[in-house]
C-alpha cells in the first residue's frame, strides 16, 4: 500500500465500465488516463480488461498481463484489487458477445479535501448524480439559441 494512502483522508472513489466493440485494445486511453494521474486529478487503483468472444467465453486480463502491460503500466504502479472477479464476472455477463470492456476504478483526489471536510463535519452525501452527456450537450447547444 503506498504510504501516502489513508482511509480518512482518501476523496471520493468511482468506478467505470467503457465498452468496446471487438476484442483488441489498442492503448489509446492510456495516456488520457496517466494525464490524469500525473496532473494529480485522480488515483488509479484497479483497473482490468474484459475480452467476450463471440460464442460468450470470457478472458479477464490485469494490469500486469502482456497484452496490456506496455500501453497501461505507466497509468499505475498501485493495484488495490477493489475490484473482485464477482465483479468482473458481472461486467462480463452483461457484455454483448464479440466486446471487451476497461473497468477501472479511480480515486478523486481532486475532491479528496472536500469530502474529509464533510466527514469531519458529520455530513452525509445523500444524492449523488451524472448529467447524461446529452443534457450537457443539448444545454450547451441551447446557450447558441439564445
Amino acid at each position: 500500500m503506498p504510504s501516502d494512502l489513508n482511509a480518512d483522508a482518501v476523496g471520493p472513489v468511482d468506478v467505470a465500465v467503457v465498452a468496446f466493440e471487438g476484442n483488441r485494445f489498442n492503448g489509446d486511453v492510456a495516456p488520457a488516463l496517466r494525464e490524469l494521474q500525473e496532473s494529480g486529478t485522480v488515483r488509479i487503483l484497479d483497473l482490468s480488461f474484459i475480452h467476450k468472444t463471440g460464442v460468450g467465453s470470457v478472458d479477464v486480463v490485469e494490469l500486469a498481463d502482456d497484452e496490456v502491460a506496455e500501453a497501461f503500466g505507466e497509468v499505475t504502479d498501485a493495484q488495490f484489487d477493489l475490484l473482485s472477479d464477482e465483479d468482473l464476472r458481472t461486467v462480463a455477463d452483461n457484455l454483448p458477445p464479440d466486446s471487451s470492456a476497461l473497468v477501472v476504478a479511480w480515486e478523486n483526489t481532486w475532491a479528496a479535501r472536500l469530502a474529509t471536510a464533510v466527514r469531519e463535519s458529520s455530513g452525509e452525501l445523500l444524492l449523488f448524480e451524472r448529467v447524461p452527456r446529452d443534457a450537457v450537450a443539448e444545454a450547451v447547444a441551447a446557450l447558441g439559441d439564445e
